[in-house]
């Protein structure tokens, strides 16, 4: 059974800093490559940033460039992203899913393995 745990989310205040964790079973996790996405209230799910395989490359959406980091450590069949510098407008439910990369490194379709999310609030 497929399953993705998704953890680490919480309250931080602007300029502060969070790690996300997605926790993956049920599926050989170090074959595919990931990415991390998050939805906030009203608006569409986004693609924040995605993983290779094997890990040796990244993308990231315009808004996150430089104040998130993805990495994974298929040993431990997890994923991570390090968000600093977190505004009010990162405030959303962060998911995690198993993506297909296109030629171009661009996610061409996703597996629908989503968890449950969890829940960053960026507030003073």
């Amino acid at each position: 059974q497929v399953q993705l745990v998704e953890s680490g989310g919480g309250l931080v205040q602007p300029g502060g800093s969070l790690r996300l964790s997605c926790a993956a079973s049920g599926f050989a996790f170090s074959n595919y490559a990931m990415a991390w996405y998050r939805q906030a209230p009203g608006k569409e799910r986004d693609m924040v940033a995605s993983i290779s395989s094997a890990g040796g490359s990244t993308n990231y959406a315009d808004s996150v460039k430089g104040r998130f980091t993805i990495s994974r450590v298929n040993a431990k069949n997890t994923m991570y992203l390090q968000m600093n510098s977190l505004k009010p407008e990162d405030t959303a439910v962060y998911y995690c899913d198993a993506v297909i990369w296109d030629k171009y490194g661009s996610i061409a379709s996703n597996y629908d393995y989503w968890g449950q999310g969890t829940q960053v609030t960026v507030s003073s």
